[in-house]
């Protein structure tokens, strides 16, 4: 199956990545204008919401606050509908003046649109939410750093 595997440094502390990764307020400056809401806890659905409609719904599986988040992906638009749902593990290591932000997409099925969508995709909202921690500048439209 394929996966995809990223990981970025930021000069920021694990919570202020944290923030960025649940504070609706905070991925929607980074994330091309999407809130993403959820009350963080184990089984809880995450709903991605963007000009007031929700295009994906996931369910946390795994949570540790600062650590890391593991949770399905499900996309809720039509063209990826047809495809099962794959999981994302978001890890936080703060190491020294910076912490290590990984990020692994997995279990996607053979030729996957989710997964073709997703592989330029997760560089981009890394950048992102760096560029918002470490400067303070809103990038509102994330494929402006591609």
């Amino acid at each position: 199956m394929q996966s995809i595997r990223e990981v970025v440094y930021i000069r920021a502390t694990a919570d202020a990545v944290w923030s960025a990764l649940t504070n609706p307020d905070l991925t929607e400056r980074y994330w091309g204008g999407m809130r993403i809401e959820s009350d963080w806890r184990p089984g809880s659905k995450i709903r991605y919401h963007r000009s007031g409609q929700v295009t994906d719904e996931h369910a946390i599986l795994e949570i540790e606050r600062l650590r890391y988040v593991i949770h399905t992906f499900r996309p809720l638009v039509p063209e990826f509908m047809d495809e099962s749902p794959s999981r994302v593990v978001l890890r936080i290591a703060a190491q020294g003046p910076v912490v290590r932000l990984s990020v692994r997409h997995e279990g996607f099925p053979p030729h996957s649109k989710v997964y073709l969508a997703c592989r330029p995709g997760w560089p981009i909202i890394l950048k992102g939410l760096k560029t918002l921690l470490e400067s303070g500048v809103h990038v509102h439209d994330a494929g402006a750093l591609a």
